[in-house]
């Protein structure tokens, strides 16, 4: 059964990694202020485009936490990549302080998950009709702020693009049995309207974690402000924190 306490101090720094063919700026945009207002620092590191681009994921997690433990997490790849590691890592490393997890694609291998089938085609579009084409193509297809937002992100990885949407689309995000094992407190974010990153995905991701909780939001609402994603990450982390695991 679940308990209620008052949340411990902790750290008070939060990794946080990005989604795939994102980058650390959208995460700063969309969490930084919100988890700012509940005490936390958001650092988001730059990422590696091209076929490392999830290992330099691991390696900034791994540096984030020699230093003690730490708050990990992310948006979609970020948010797997996160938690398999810290699943990974093993609640007697004293690595991992807690989770802070926003649209999980899938659980496991990402098999036909529709993130994964559409970092796929675009990494496809990027090398059959180039990056500038495959952008128009985006722009046409997406609300216009995720068009800008993709199209600014995409330019970002440059050459890397293909190879950095191929790898996260082959990469497996943790286990039912990595997540039902983990024993920090995991704040979990979904959205009601976004087929790419299906909210019955973050609802089991909260059932398996024992000490979690998700808050659900809306692209819609992601349009109009950013600052929506981390407000809903904000309040899961803030529940998430005041669960506890008791005996029946």
């Amino acid at each position: 059964m679940r308990t209620s306490h008052h949340p411990s101090e902790g750290p008070r720094t939060a990794v946080l990694l990005p989604g795939s063919g994102s980058d650390e700026v959208f995460v700063r945009a969309a969490l930084a202020a919100p988890l700012r207002a509940i005490g936390l620092t958001v650092h988001a590191p730059p990422v590696r485009p091209g076929a490392e681009v999830v290992e330099g994921y691991l390696d900034a997690l791994e540096a984030a936490a020699l230093d003690g433990p730490v708050l990990v997490g992310g948006i979609s790849l970020g948010a797997q990549v996160a938690a398999r590691w810290a699943a990974r890592r093993g609640a007697d490393s004293g690595g991992v302080a807690g989770l802070l997890l926003a649209l999980p694609a899938w659980t496991g291998r990402p098999g036909s998950a529709p993130a994964a089938v559409a970092a796929s085609a675009t990494a496809d579009a990027v090398r059959r009709d180039g990056l500038a084409a495959t952008i128009d193509q985006t722009r046409a297809q997406t609300p216009a702020w995720l068009g800008d937002e993709l199209a600014r992100a995409w330019r970002r990885h440059g050459a890397g693009l293909a190879d950095s949407l191929d790898t996260a689309a082959a990469t497996p995000g943790p286990t039912a049995t990595e997540l039902a094992g983990l024993r920090v407190p995991v704040a979990v974010v979904g959205m009601r309207d976004d087929p790419v990153h299906p909210l019955p995905v973050a609802r089991e991701w909260a059932e398996l974690a024992p000490r979690s909780a998700l808050v659900s939001s809306t692209l819609a609402a992601l349009g109009r402000d950013r600052a929506t994603l981390g407000r809903a990450l904000a309040l899961a982390w803030l529940r998430a924190s005041s669960v506890t695991v008791g005996v029946p």
